[in-house]
């Protein structure tokens, strides 16, 4: 019911804001862990943030394929890209893997690219499943961690155990921090 005096307009489209490239990357060598970074930044420009060495040990999902000691870095970008970008990325991010990989096969790294914006975290991936979106060319979006006022990221019910920990959700919290005094939100 229409309101007196109230026009109603329809929303138009228009492109999003820019966000946060961040990758997700585990490793068991460091010399490869160095050589991927530097691909990255090749690729997307400086890292403006590097978290900690971190145990990978909520899964033993890549044990088989890329051994034990598992490790996982987390880096954010200084350069801003557009989220319509994110299925060039996840495409680039195996490019890397494949290149990476061992002569006998089996990967070296595995990298989880996503976009952290001021009220999510998104990952892609090459894996469909319900709670997934399909961008294009074989890749879907995730939206994996929401942001609360008061509360920070928040996991929902499919959220990997990883980036539900409270060390991920810190780190993520770090990386938005970043984004929000790039796009002036703080």
């Amino acid at each position: 019911m229409k309101r007196a005096g109230a026009v109603m307009t329809m929303a138009r489209p228009k492109e999003p804001k820019d966000e946060k490239l961040m990758a997700g990357i585990i490793y068991a060598n460091e010399g490869v862990y160095n050589a991927v970074k530097a691909a990255l930044e090749a690729e997307y420009g400086s890292v403006d943030y590097e978290s900690e060495e971190l145990d990978f040990s909520h899964t033993d999902y890549y044990s088989d394929e890329m051994g034990q000691g598992l490790k996982r870095r987390f880096i954010s970008f200084a350069v801003l890209v557009p989220p319509g970008r994110l299925s060039e990325i996840k495409l680039f991010a195996n490019y890397i893997e494949d290149k990476t990989a061992r002569a006998e096969g089996g990967r070296q790294v595995n990298i989880d690219p996503g976009l952290v914006s001021q009220s999510r975290l998104v990952l892609a991936s090459a894996k469909n499943f319900s709670h997934r979106i399909y961008l294009k060319d074989g890749i879907f979006a995730e939206v994996t961690l929401i942001y609360r006022v008061k509360k920070g990221f928040t996991p929902l019910e499919w959220t990997f155990p990883e980036y539900a920990s409270q060390r991920c959700r810190e780190i993520m919290g770090e990386i938005r921090e970043i984004y929000c005094k790039q796009v002036k939100l703080f």
